[in-house]
């Protein structure tokens, strides 16, 4: 089976919520056009962490390694059985983490607008999901990310390539999402790859203005397997672009620790499996 064209989904369109969820289902990700996150709102966030990135503030808000919390340098994570540690530095920002004052005007603007978005389309794919699969969800999906401590902004930068990385190293290897779903407003490069189920690797359209969504392993496991969980990567760019930064706005959907998923986890048990083995735990 090759995996069809991501056709992006007018928000707008009174077919949005079928036409998005069978996006999901056939390619595991889903693109939004005239979404409602205001296009200033994420152009303002891209700036705000861009300051943040290029400065040495950065340096002394270094990640808590059992709070998931802050800062994490460059070269902090490795994919899920890879041994080579991704080309990126990136920020856990959570509302209740201790974060700079530099990072507090616009994230939490964007993060609860976002949120909100997520609840929306989480409701769209449980309206669209068979009765015999939604019969297996322990509680509506837009619930269980309810108030969630959990749900993880992750700003990520991915610096210039100059030439001496390690070899096999890229800006992200091949790997699925912990979490329900993950919301990402259009990187300020491209880069980022799904792969089809017949092994073949295709781009993720990165307009400005788009959302791009994509499914993964807890709503696999919270749905039997129905809705997949797809691999994806970012890959190296070249020519000029190689001398560019590349930055990268994830919100990453989990629900609360205690909320069951399936017969075999709960929240909680299945991310700590998972960040135990990305290495961050």
């Amino acid at each position: 089976m090759i995996m069809k064209h991501i056709t992006p989904v007018d928000y707008r369109d009174p077919q949005a919520p079928e036409k998005f969820t069978q996006s999901i289902l056939d390619t595991g990700f889903g693109v939004l056009t005239h979404h409602p996150i205001p296009h200033q709102l994420i152009d303002e966030l891209y700036q705000e962490w861009n300051s943040f990135f290029s400065s040495n503030e950065k340096l002394s808000y270094t990640f808590d390694p059992t709070k998931q919390a802050g800062y994490f340098p460059f070269r902090s994570e490795n994919a899920k059985d890879s041994q080579v540690k991704d080309l990126k530095e990136f920020y856990h920002f959570y509302t209740w983490w201790d974060n700079p004052d530099s990072i507090m005007h616009v994230t939490p603007r964007y993060q609860e607008s976002i949120t909100s978005l997520a609840s929306t389309l989480l409701h769209w794919i449980e309206q669209n999901t068979p009765t015999d699969v939604r019969s297996l969800f322990s509680c509506p999906l837009s619930s269980m990310i309810q108030d969630s401590p959990e749900t993880l902004f992750r700003a990520i930068h991915y610096p210039p390539l100059t030439g001496s990385e390690e070899q096999g190293a890229v800006r992200a290897a091949a790997h699925e999402d912990i979490n329900l779903i993950t919301l990402l407003p259009a990187a300020t490069n491209p880069g980022l790859q799904v792969l089809d189920l017949s092994g073949y690797w295709h781009d993720v359209p990165c307009d400005p203005g788009t959302i791009v969504v994509n499914s993964g392993d807890m709503l696999k496991e919270a749905s039997g397997g129905y809705y997949p969980s797809t691999t994806h990567r970012v890959i190296n760019p070249e020519g000029e672009k190689k001398g560019e930064s590349r930055l990268s706005m994830p919100l990453f959907l989990h629900p609360r620790s205690e909320v069951r998923l399936s017969k075999r986890y709960t929240a909680s048990q299945y991310l700590n499996q998972r960040l135990e083995e990305l290495g961050l735990k």
